[in-house]
């Protein structure tokens, strides 16, 4: 046999191992018989929807001012001193769905009728973090008698961190995750073959 003859026989055999994993990969995906056997479909959708991990569904830009002080007793008592200082927190919280925590009996699926019911994760802060370099001390001030509290400032970012997460859930960026998740997810699996496609959502726990 020719060298031309052997690369296209081995071409053919890889064009043919190639197609069958792909016939393979969607009848495990639609649950329909593979050499005799029948295959499940919801382990495989779970599978996918796990492999997303965290869907960082929204997120909002914050912006806070805080302030902070040390009140500090002088002079056994009789004066009182502050160190004090004005913060310019400037983060983003993000809200989305940690998908690693699906469950197997959160999914249901008939790919005869194509249709899929799917119970998610209840949406979560998945973080929320200052942008250290918007973020900046607006004024700073120690009385004669004060101590400077080194550890001020860190105090008032800590505290920025969740004042700005209070902020985003009073604004309800859990509900725009959770509408936004819908489309993702229901994206998704409408791309697996699944033309109906219910999706819910766990109780906050």
């Amino acid at each position: 046999m020719t060298r031309i003859a052997l690369g296209v026989a081995a071409l053919a055999a890889a064009i043919v191992c190639a197609t069958t994993g792909f016939v393979a990969g969607r009848f495990a995906l639609s649950g329909e018989a593979v050499a005799g056997r029948s295959l499940r479909a919801t382990p495989g959708v779970v599978t996918v929807i796990r492999d997303v991990a965290r869907l960082e569904a929204t997120s909002f830009h914050i912006e806070k001012v805080i302030e902070a002080a040390d009140q500090q007793s002088r002079l056994w008592g009789f004066v009182q001193a502050k160190d004090a200082l004005l913060l310019v927190a400037v983060g983003d919280v993000v809200a989305g769905i940690d998908l690693a925590k699906l469950r197997d009996e959160d999914v249901h699926a008939d790919p005869a009728a194509g249709t899929l019911t799917i119970r998610l994760p209840a949406p979560e802060i998945i973080s929320s973090t200052l942008d250290e370099h918007a973020t900046h001390v607006y004024s700073r001030s120690t009385d004669t008698l004060a101590v400077y509290d080194e550890h001020l400032e860190g105090d008032a970012r800590r505290a920025a961190e969740g004042q700005m997460r209070k902020a985003a859930l009073d604004a309800g960026i859990l509900d725009r995750a959770r509408r936004s998740a819908e489309r993702t997810v229901g994206g998704l699996l409408r791309s697996l073959g699944y033309e109906h496609v219910d999706i819910a959502f766990r109780d906050v726990t």
